[in-house]
């Protein structure tokens, strides 16, 4: 009886101890979700980031984007300054091929007219002080990465509460070049399909080989869906340009860290990329127009001063933005 006794009090606990170890090794052989933090790699790879509930509004970016040039406008119009001398050197000379007269003439010709007015600023807007060649074109690219290299050095160190020099931003911020320019054809490359449907559409429109509605409604879906392609590739891409600057940072891995920061939510991004130009489009009209309808002798140099303010400006907003879709 003792025997008995002993060998039922062992029984239960082999089964229980057998299940166990096959409930262990089921929940063993089920595979981590990948939506959880603390289970694979970071950036892209195979851990994605745990992005925040929300991202700023658009107005919020655009406030703190000018907060920030407003606390460090002395880094900031240093910066502006350097490229707008260099451009005037390099690229555009100190002629003014902007046909003033003409503009005061329709300015005061329309004096009341907001109409005239913008169109007056339309016309200002597609010249610039100086004439420019092919050449001036090269200089005019290799400025506008420089200077884009300089603002986001700086924007580095003085959003980590770094105090910085304008010659430091040139010194230090140059050295990513390479991989930047990388990123930028990646970027070129994505825009093709943009460039061939707006060609195919052109081609099929002005050449009459549309004739129906049907068919420039269908020429008109291509393009859309091919510029849409293009779009859609960029609205993550971009942000590697930022990604690209940090040290040891290879292009390759800053373009997959780039579509790990917007997945899931990349249209969102791309509604607030595609907003900064119109955002800047009505702000500098806002300060065009009055200056063009009072001193329209004046409003090329304004109008190229807000230029190369705008290039600046456009980089605080986006790093903003990037740094918003990095918050966990």
């Amino acid at each position: 009886m003792a025997k008995k006794s002993a060998k039922s009090a062992k029984r239960p606990r082999t089964k229980q101890s057998a299940g166990v170890k096959k409930t262990t090794s089921k929940k063993s052989s089920v595979r981590p979700n990948p939506n959880e933090s603390g289970n694979t790699r970071r950036f892209g790879f195979r851990k994605p980031v745990k992005h925040p509930v929300k991202l700023p509004s658009t107005w919020q970016l655009a406030k703190t984007s000018a907060l920030t040039l407003k606390q460090n406008k002395g880094v900031f119009l240093g910066l502006s300054g350097v490229y707008a001398v260099l451009n005037l050197v390099l690229v555009q000379g100190l002629t003014n091929s902007a046909n003033t007269a003409s503009l005061k003439n329709v300015s005061i010709a329309h004096i009341g007219s907001t109409i005239s007015s913008l169109g007056a600023f339309m016309a200002l807007s597609g010249s610039a002080p100086g004439s420019v060649t092919p050449a001036s074109g090269l200089y005019q690219l290799i400025l506008g990465l420089m200077t884009t290299l300089a603002v986001i050095w700086a924007l580095r160190q003085l959003l980590s509460g770094q105090s910085i020099r304008i010659r430091d931003a040139y010194y230090q911020g140059m050295y990513p070049i390479i991989p930047f320019i990388l990123v930028l054809l990646v970027i070129c490359v994505q825009l093709l399909p943009f460039v061939v449907g707006a060609k195919i559409y052109s081609i099929v429109i002005t050449g009459g080989i549309a004739v129906n509605v049907f068919e420039k409604a269908f020429s008109l879906l291509l393009f859309l869906v091919l510029a849409l392609w293009s779009l859609y590739m960029i609205s993550a891409t971009i942000f590697a340009l930022y990604i690209v600057t940090l040290p040891d940072m290879a292009p390759i891995k800053a373009i997959r860290m780039a579509r790990e920061l917007v997945r899931h939510r990349r249209f969102t991004s791309l509604r607030k990329i595609l907003a900064l130009p119109l955002i800047l489009f009505l702000l500098t009209a806002l300060i065009m127009l009055p200056i063009i309808v009072v001193l329209s002798a004046v409003a090329p140099w304004v109008l190229f001063a807000l230029t190369m303010a705008i290039l600046v400006a456009a980089n605080v907003y986006m790093y903003t933005l990037y740094r918003e879709l990095l918050n966990e």
